[in-house]
């Protein structure tokens, strides 16, 4: 691979302008779908999203539940696409995430919900899209082209988007100062050298570990792993990996323990020096370890917020070990931008 910047670093460079963007022009919209949530006083939401798109649905999950305290759960498009079903949804709100808004199961299940009494929210990069179309109402996410396989600024858009919908639904005045300074502390996350850790994966398979907000961080490194970099990395939260999993980790087994600055990040700590002390190699973005080895890494100024910079500092690192690999990361085998699932 020749030593050109590739089009997923240029795109993980424009990500702090991208949130930039969607904070600037996405405030009307974010209102005015905040308002009518609130006027419907939901009992539960539901999300529709796959890949990337069903991570940030994580992230949102979440959210939803530890901040409104409603309960949150994803429903697979096939439930309709495949077996044709159509679900009584009143009283609940609908989040379907999708960066190209076209795949057709996604889009029939969200016109299915909103059938059955949802309220339903598209979060999509393409406004004039079958799926924009099909919901109650859009949050556009401004990313501007993505044209990298990999998805980075339209995930952390995403995760911004649903983010601030949900505080704006609960007027949490500080948490929405923590998202409007967001700009600047992906700035500095694409500053965070995690050399260490690119120098570290060798090829060999790997656990990702988060906790909370932090796993569905989790959960996209190691699909970044596979998808950039050919390397096989499985996502389990803290509080699992100790059991089963933790049976294939032996002398140097490459971990990367994605915390934040919340209530789950004494028990991550916890967790990557126990596995550390099993002789894992533990990477871990906390200053609470004492065996695992310390990444630089962005706090924000609020927890729910944390978890954005270091999915940031992650992308930088994982698109140098494609590159240290050979691999171009723009154009994984076998892959291509937009996926039309039925």
């Amino acid at each position: 691979m020749s030593d050109k910047t590739t089009q997923m670093r240029r795109e993980i460079n424009e990500i702090p302008d991208a949130v930039d963007r969607l904070l600037t022009e996405g405030s009307g919209v974010i209102a005015q779908t905040a308002d009518e949530i609130r006027a419907r006083d939901p009992r539960f939401l539901i999300s529709v999203a796959r890949g990337s798109s069903d991570h940030a649905c994580n992230f949102l999950k979440y959210a939803s539940e530890l901040l409104l305290g409603l309960p949150m759960a994803s429903v697979g498009p096939s439930v309709k696409s495949i077996y044709g079903v159509d679900m009584r949804c009143d009283d609940a709100i609908c989040v379907s995430v999708s960066q190209s808004g076209q795949s057709p199961d996604i889009v029939q299940l969200t016109q299915s919900v909103t059938s059955g009494g949802a309220y339903s929210v598209a979060i999509t990069n393409n406004t004039t899209s079958a799926l924009a179309e099909a919901a109650t109402a859009t949050l556009p996410i401004h990313a501007g082209p993505e044209l990298s396989v990999a998805a980075t600024k339209t995930f952390v858009t995403s995760l911004v988007a649903g983010l601030w919908l949900i505080a704006q639904v609960k007027r949490d005045d500080q948490l929405l100062r923590a998202i409007h300074g967001l700009p600047d502390s992906l700035s500095a996350a694409i500053a965070c050298d995690w050399s260490v850790v690119a120098d570290a994966v060798d090829g060999r398979s790997l656990f990702t570990l988060g906790r909370g907000l932090s796993l569905a961080i989790s959960n996209e490194a190691a699909l970044k792993f596979k998808e950039t970099c050919q390397i096989h990395a499985e996502s389990y939260s803290a509080a699992e990996v100790l059991h089963g999993p933790v049976s294939i980790v032996d002398q140097g087994f490459p971990v990367l323990a994605l915390a934040s600055g919340d209530a789950a990040e004494a028990n991550l700590a916890e967790v990557a020096d126990e596995l550390a002390a099993k002789g894992a190699e533990v990477f871990a973005t906390t200053t609470r370890v004492k065996r695992a080895t310390q990444l630089p890494h962005v706090r924000t100024s609020h927890w729910m917020t944390d978890p954005i910079p270091t999915i940031v500092s992650f992308y930088g690192m994982v698109e140098k070990v494609a590159a240290n690999r050979g691999i171009d990361p723009d154009t994984p085998r076998h892959l291509k931008k937009v996926t039309e699932t039925i």
